[in-house]
């Protein structure tokens, strides 16, 4: 495609053109013109905080971020959603449930979702999250919800893409202290105890309050521990409370540009991984030809030797 093409979407997307905004996204994710778009997009873009809703499967994610929805667009706030499914180990396809629990803002204009598989890629994420929220801002979508896989203690790449990070949890799903331990709990900025209404929901707070007595200092944000029901319809404005403030503090206290560089660094990491991958296979292949009995070769050695032989005089 042209760039002159592309100029003409990308100037569709900033007058908040959905059509546009739904291009672009395609097309990000499938690597056309990707560099193009996005150096454009991220000119115009970088202001809007992004709210990350994360936990286990089956915690309520989707429910809340459609109550939050709910919510931001009683004010006429429009608002983008990514939400990742987990893709099939063998078609490669997802099921994208969330667009089948989002009915109640599928013909809303001002509501963008956006349902993607992870395509094989850990972290509860895909590798074009980050620049589809951009994109999603670059269209007018003031309030940027995105919702992961439910994930567990190594998949926290979410972290890097949120400004505040709301980690969901259930009471009866095992004793507090155990959820507490998996690695997801060192990232939220927000507790959710969802489906309040079920018994023990007062004992797991009770249990990560006590956590957080522990582990905070108290001279920085201590994530409080919401209490809410879909069901009921209650907690979901205290919830709302809780990410203004948490986003307030993360603007005056200087944390919001610290993860801003954060990211930007983790993001530069990702295209360099790509280009080596790239590398990697142009040199393997040539490799194979001159190596024997692939068996018995020390993959130490061959590294060392393709690496001294690809970036000699580096």
């Amino acid at each position: 495609m042209n760039k002159d093409a592309l100029d003409q979407w990308l100037a569709r997307l900033f007058e908040r053109d959905r059509r546009a905004t739904a291009k672009l996204i395609s097309w990000v994710e499938d690597d056309i013109q990707r560099a193009y778009i996005m150096r454009s997009v991220l000119k115009e873009t970088g202001k809007q905080m992004v709210v990350g809703i994360t936990g286990p499967p089956g915690a309520g994610k989707s429910s809340l971020v459609e109550a939050l929805t709910t919510l931001y667009r009683s004010n006429n706030e429009r608002v983008g959603i990514v939400a990742v499914d987990p893709s099939s180990p063998y078609s490669g396809g997802a099921i994208l449930g969330d667009r089948i629990r989002m009915q109640a803002h599928g013909t809303d204009r001002d509501v963008f979702i956006r349902s993607m598989g992870t395509r094989g890629h850990l972290g509860g994420v895909t590798r074009s999250t980050s620049d589809i929220l951009r994109i999603l801002e670059g269209g007018g979508y003031g309030r940027l919800l995105l919702e992961t896989v439910g994930v567990g203690q190594s998949e926290l790449e979410i972290m890097q893409m949120a400004d505040t990070v709301v980690v969901v949890l259930n009471p009866g799903t095992g004793d507090g202290i155990q959820a507490i331990k998996a690695g997801i709990m060192e990232v939220a900025d927000v507790f959710v105890i969802n489906k309040a209404d079920l018994p023990g929901a007062e004992r797991m707070k009770g249990d990560i309050e006590m956590m957080l007595n522990l582990s905070c200092d108290g001279l920085g944000w201590r994530p409080p521990v919401v209490l809410t029901s879909v069901t009921n319809g209650t907690g979901v404005e205290t919830l709302f409370e809780k990410i203004e403030a948490h986003q307030t503090y993360m603007k005056t206290s200087g944390l919001r540009d610290e993860r801003c560089k954060h990211r930007l660094r983790k993001q530069v990491w990702r295209h360099w991984e790509d280009k080596l991958q790239a590398t990697f296979e142009d040199v393997w292949e040539t490799a194979q030809q001159k190596l024997g009995d692939i068996e018995k070769e020390d993959p130490y050695e061959v590294a060392a030797a393709l690496w001294a032989e690809r970036f000699k005089g580096g």
